[in-house]
């Protein structure tokens, strides 16, 4: 099982700024960039956004879209990464005295990526993981609506 948390010294309401922006999706997921919006409204259930994703010299067009929104909490997301497959991607947000603590939990779903889970293929989603996290922690640390600022 691929579960990884982290606490963010920032509000739970400023974490959940950084998430419900799709635009901001290649800020804090590794991996990703030029994200944007293709359906609905992020992150309302049903819609989407595409992005790149870029592994050494490859690229390949990616999208999530959102199955599970329950603000400023609960997200839960599809991710489909072409060839490789989907997978479930589950963030919670919760209060942590004046702070965030912040819960991701992945799993395969169709596609390799699915038929091939084992441990070893979860000890690297809790390597991109941690990443992840700290990347989503920077960002919204750093964020002007954050009590840290921007510097």
């Amino acid at each position: 099982m691929a579960v990884r948390h982290r606490l963010i010294e920032s509000p739970v309401e400023d974490v959940w700024a950084v998430l419900a922006d799709g635009t901001r999706y290649g800020d804090w997921v590794v991996g990703t960039s030029k994200s944007r919006p293709e359906e609905g409204e992020w992150p309302q259930v049903g819609s989407c956004i595409t992005y790149v994703i870029r592994l050494g010299p490859w690229s390949v067009a990616g999208s999530t879209v959102v199955r599970r929104c329950e603000p400023p909490r609960v997200l839960e997301l599809e991710v489909d990464s072409g060839w490789a497959g989907t997978a479930r991607i589950a963030l919670e947000v919760r209060p942590w005295g004046e702070n965030a603590l912040v819960t991701i939990d992945e799993h395969p779903l169709r596609g390799p990526a699915g038929k091939l889970h084992n441990a070893a293929a979860d000890a690297l989603i809790q390597l991109r993981h941690r990443s992840m996290l700290a990347r989503l922690a920077d960002t919204v640390e750093k964020a002007p609506h954050g009590r840290h600022g921007s510097g």
